[in-house]
């Protein structure tokens, strides 16, 4: 056996160990709304060795990675018995994705990944790729996966290999190791991304955050976050849909916005996470936001406080697609502990820990984006002014 194979072997397997072993640290909140951590809680490198490379010596006497994983990120998260469970994005270094569930005790730190990637069946419409899958434990009984499928778009002009399709693709599962794939979901929308289940039955029926758009990547005419009834999942189809929360001129959310997860139900209302992206000299700008809207009407907007709740820092601002923040998972614990898990970059995914209650004070506390600059330092004012009179 090869000397070289097996001084590599042990090199990596210890560098493994050592990455899903290492605690997380919370680092101090400037902000107070949420905690960030010093790691990453999901990586490339954290997909299985054994995912990676050829045990064999006489076909991989250099111990070479043989399929390579280029990035971890944009995962749903849920919490099953106990335990943290993240259905990762997962991209091959071939540009492919799929998804892979990892889980923890703690939330935090020490996910691994299962030893098989999730075998998602097709439609009968081939998906050329799939991923940003939003988990939602409905009141039917089903935890329900909507992700995007993109295909190659049929009408595009010869020799352009870069225009793509995407729908909203819809699975369902008891244990997240065996998917059901339903019908895609239809709508009026000429494309749809970043589609969420509302975890409750609305008059008897299954509702949708939708993000209608034109384009695959340019929302066009799409308002915003969109909200639409089905009779059924089993061939899930909105004839309608109403837009609930609307995109603004020179906000955080100016060129496009989608829901995140499903959202948080409490007893102020229903507490969403979403992204929204703006147009910038050096491209697009994702950031993380929050709105909550009406316990019995979750169409009906009551709070959004102006501006990001979480944008890039530091290393979170490099990767394959930079200067971005997306999430599609959140944890609610029955404590009222919330766990959001956010990417950065399109390349790793990181955790940011608060409470419902931190969230519901931030989001009916802080100040709406009133739209115009002179509007913006009237607000400043006004805080600076309280703030004097109670310092005296």
């Amino acid at each position: 056996m090869s000397t070289l194979f097996e001084q590599r072997k042990k090199q990596i397997e210890e560098r493994y160990e050592a990455l899903i072993s290492r605690k997380n640290e919370a680092l101090f909140s400037e902000n107070g709304i949420y905690e960030r951590y010093v790691n990453p809680v999901l990586t490339h490198a954290h997909a299985p060795l054994i995912w990676r490379y050829d045990y064999n010596p006489e076909t991989n006497p250099y111990f070479m990675e043989r399929i390579g994983v280029n990035a971890a990120f944009n995962p749903g998260a849920i919490e099953l018995n106990g335990k943290f469970y993240l259905v990762a994005r997962m991209e091959g270094v071939d540009r492919k994705s799929f998804f892979a569930v990892a889980e923890s005790d703690s939330g935090v730190d020490g996910f691994c990944l299962w030893d098989h990637p999730v075998v998602m069946p097709e439609t009968e419409e081939e998906d050329t790729n799939v991923y940003d899958m939003r988990l939602t434990k409905h009141e039917d009984g089903w935890i329900y996966g909507v992700f995007c499928t993109e295909r190659k778009d049929p009408d595009a002009a010869p020799g352009d290999l870069s225009s793509a399709v995407a729908q909203a693709g819809i699975a369902r599962t008891k244990d997240l190791k065996t998917w059901e794939r339903l019908p895609d979901l239809k709508t009026s929308s000429a494309q749809q991304r970043n589609v969420v289940l509302h975890p409750e039955f609305v008059d008897g029926k299954y509702a949708f955050y939708t993000r209608p758009q034109d384009g695959f990547i340019d929302a066009g005419s799409g308002g915003g976050i969109g909200w639409g009834l089905s009779d059924s999942m089993h061939r899930a189809v909105i004839e309608s849909e109403t837009i609930i929360d609307r995109r603004y001129y020179h906000t955080i959310k100016e060129a496009k916005n989608g829901q995140g997860p499903a959202p948080i139900k409490t007893e102020k209302g229903w507490l969403h996470i979403a992204h929204g992206v703006r147009n910038t000299a050096a491209g697009l700008r994702y950031v993380v936001y929050a709105f909550l809207t009406d316990l019995q009407d979750p169409s009906k907007l009551l709070h959004a406080p102006a501006g990001h709740l979480i944008a890039p820092e530091g290393e979170e601002r490099i990767g394959d697609v930079s200067n971005v923040v997306f999430i599609n998972g959140l944890i609610a614990r029955e404590n009222g502990d919330v766990y959001l898990y956010y990417a950065s970059s399109d390349t790793r995914c990181h955790v940011a820990t608060t409470t419902v209650d931190r969230l519901l004070d931030y989001v009916q506390n802080t100040p709406e984006d009133p739209l115009r600059s002179y509007a913006c330092v009237q607000q400043r004012i006004e805080l600076v002014d309280r703030n004097r009179k109670i310092l005296g």
